[in-house]
């Protein structure tokens, strides 16, 4: 399927507002690509090498893992080999939640290709 700028955005704005109305928390942009990037590319995850694959500050990305890990969708542990290192691992409830989220883009792609 191939959009143009404005049907991507409303693409965008479609789930965004799917987002919103569902019982789901609802995740800022910064802490959604953070969740995607842990589950999407391959462990191990730590604070370090988030902030610098993201571009933020390793303040902001535990400000995010703090809510997120609040709402269950990832945990956090220190590394056995080096004590210094926070690893991010994935939960189920965190699986759960972009399963969710792929069906609802996958949903609203179906509805703007009729």
């Amino acid at each position: 399927m191939e959009l143009n700028a404005l049907q991507a955005l409303r693409l965008w704005h479609e789930v965004a507002l799917d987002l919103v109305r569902d019982e789901d928390a609802d995740l800022s942009v910064r802490q959604t690509a953070i969740l995607l990037t842990i589950y999407l590319e391959p462990p191990p995850h730590t604070v370090r090498a988030l902030a610098a694959k993201l571009g933020v500050t390793k303040p902001v990305i535990t400000r995010a893992l703090n809510s997120m890990g609040a709402l269950g969708l990832v945990k956090r542990r220190r590394d056995e080999k080096d004590r210094r290192n926070v690893l991010i691992q994935r939960t189920v409830e965190g699986s759960l939640y972009l399963d969710r989220l792929a069906e609802t883009v996958m949903a609203r792609c179906r509805q703007s290709s009729r």
